[in-house]
């Protein structure tokens, strides 16, 4: 099972998927916890390059090629060893994002940003997308205030930015509702856990749910 966690800055996507990795291990499914970019040891060098708020000549191609790089590092290296063995994969971000951001927001080629997609993971798809959608106002003001060593080269985007951002993600999840799940994010930390559980309970082996769907 391959599962992704999209939505903008300061969402909590990456929380969710901490709380939902420590329960799918306490019901004894293997899992393997992963992000973009940063999932390797390439790819956290490419990282550091792409929130690098010093990086301010970093040009929009050059930063989608990035994430590409990083992603078909990722794929080969660890997301579908791990699915092969027959792990959950959990990842925070994957091809939605670029798709988002370069594409939506920083004007990228859609259609190059498709092909390269469909390059770097070699046609692999989440079989699930978790949007934890949340206003802008809302994602940042978390975003800021988790921060210690300052603001990524994200975060330091205006709010249109982000607004673009947002409305992008919510037409991704229109375009494809076999895949997304839109958890409205400014419910509880418990409150969307469990909405994200529900979801999942049907793809759990037999037995390791509470309840199987009908």
């Amino acid at each position: 099972m391959f599962i992704t966690f999209e939505g903008i800055e300061g969402c909590g996507k990456t929380t969710q998927l901490r709380r939902l990795t420590r329960t799918l291990q306490k019901r004894g499914i293997p899992c393997l916890a992963t992000l973009e970019p940063g999932g390797t040891a390439v790819g956290k060098k490419i990282r550091k390059i792409l929130l690098d708020s010093r990086n301010t000549l970093l040009t929009p191609l050059a930063e989608l090629m990035l994430y590409e790089a990083d992603r078909a590092q990722h794929v080969q290296e660890v997301i579908e060893p791990a699915l092969r063995k027959g792990f959950w994969v959990l990842c925070d971000r994957f091809f939605d994002a670029t798709v988002v951001y370069q594409g939506f927001a920083r004007k990228q080629d859609l259609g190059l940003i498709r092909y390269l997609n469909g390059k770097a993971t070699g046609g692999l798809a989440p079989q699930r997308t978790f949007l934890l959608d949340c206003p802008v106002d809302v994602g940042l003001g978390r975003a800021n205030a988790r921060n210690n060593r300052g603001q990524d080269r994200f975060e330091r985007e205006k709010a249109a930015f982000h607004r673009k951002v947002r409305e992008a993600y919510l037409e991704l999840s229109r375009r494809h509702r076999k895949r997304f799940v839109v958890i409205d994010a400014t419910a509880g930390r418990e409150v969307v856990e469990e909405e994200i559980f529900e979801h999942l309970r049907p793809f759990l082996p037999t037995g390791r749910g509470k309840k199987r769907a009908s």
